[in-house]
């Protein structure tokens, strides 16, 4: 494991010092007991043994994503995992989420479908998941950060793998050392990248397919786009810089694109709208787009929140008003378009997509992963 531990010593220390932000809600996660964390590794090992005894193939591809409860986020990932297994015949393709506030909401249903059913869907960590793919003897396995910024749900991802390689769980998940060391040893475990990874190669290209979207609507006012993004304590790996690459390389092609964020300092929709009037935009449509990788709790709300419960007169730069109503009572025309009733997240964009999907077929070993995250060392 000589290189994986190179790798992951100096990321880890990013990955644990908070909690992680949730799109799903600010609640506290519920505790888990050892019996139940036991019976979710029993569980996923038997799903996994079972995928893999059926389709006979050696390779695993594991899709990580911070979550949502969400039903159109559902069937986002549920294209998001054909299309990869379109991408990648000789793989299984599992899908997990990093949240346990997601993970255990989604599983009671906290949400409704476009006909008003409670939709109950089960999820797992990636931990239970790559246990299942260690104890499946994949010989190569893909865990790919379904995450646009490499930011702070991004070192989660980096200790869930951290944690699979050192083999440091509990009670009957204990794996087997020497397959471990055979991946690593055969550089056979490569880590996917987040969306806007590279600022010299990402970037221009996620900005290319989002201005081959919404170039029309550029040209009839602005069009704003609402990421995540990190509080300064939590920007790890720097990479809040991201979205303002992204605003800079979308504005060659129109000066009407803007990026912001819900949780970015100097980057919140009041000061998206500062730069529209320094740029003598004071009036005029406002297009609102979620630049997450699915259309969830942040989208509908924050973003796309219409009525009273999302404006408050005395406070509009508040983080309670949505960006729809702030700009609505700024004096401009706000509209978020939707398809199938809903705004659309990163990954139900095709061009969007395959850029991670590129990401996959691109991944090398751990160890040049780290050093794309800092190349200046």
């Amino acid at each position: 494991m000589k290189k994986i531990k190179s790798f992951f010593v100096a990321a880890l220390a990013f990955a644990l010092v908070a909690p992680a932000f949730t799109a799903c809600s600010s609640d506290d996660d519920d505790n888990k007991t050892v019996e139940n964390i036991i019976s979710e590794f029993s569980v996923n090992d038997k799903m996994v043994a079972e995928q893999k005894a059926k389709s006979k193939k050696d390779v695993a591809v594991l899709l990580v994503a911070f979550g949502s409860t969400w039903n159109n986020a559902f069937l986002a990932f549920d294209k998001t995992k054909a299309a990869y297994e379109a991408a990648f015949p000789q793989a299984d393709v599992y899908v997990c989420f990093s949240s346990d506030i997601c993970i255990n909401r989604a599983s009671v249903g906290e949400n409704v479908d476009d006909n008003g059913n409670i939709v109950k869907r089960d999820y797992y960590e990636p931990r239970y998941l790559l246990h299942a793919i260690g104890a499946a003897k994949y010989s190569k396995i893909y865990v790919q950060s379904l995450q646009v910024i490499p930011g702070e749900e991004f070192a989660a991802v980096v200790a869930s793998v951290k944690k699979f390689m050192n083999n440091g769980y509990i009670g009957n998940a204990h794996l087997d050392d020497a397959y471990l060391a055979k991946l690593a040893d055969n550089e056979a475990i490569f880590l996917g990248m987040p969306l806007l990874s590279d600022p010299e190669v990402d970037v221009p290209e996620v900005a290319k397919q989002l201005n081959a979207l919404y170039s029309s609507e550029a040209q009839q006012g602005v069009v704003a786009f609402m990421g995540h993004g990190n509080p300064d304590t939590y920007d790890t790996f720097k990479a809040n810089v991201r979205y303002n690459q992204l605003e800079e390389e979308l504005q060659k092609f129109n000066p009407n694109y803007f990026v912001g964020t819900v949780d970015m300092p100097d980057n919140y929709k009041q000061d998206v709208l500062a730069r529209m009037q320094e740029k003598g935009i004071n009036s005029g449509k406002v297009y609102l787009h979620a630049l997450m990788s699915i259309a969830g709790d942040h989208a509908h709300n924050d973003m796309a929140g219409e009525g009273d419960e999302y404006w408050t007169p005395m406070a509009p730069e508040s983080e309670d008003v949505s960006w729809f109503e702030f700009f609505s009572h700024m004096g401009y025309e706000a509209t978020v378009p939707v398809t199938n009733n809903h705004p659309q997240g990163l990954l139900e964009l095709s061009g969007v997509l395959n850029v991670w999907i590129n990401h996959t077929k691109n991944a090398e070993f751990l160890e040049d992963a780290y050093h794309s995250m800092y190349p200046e060392e």
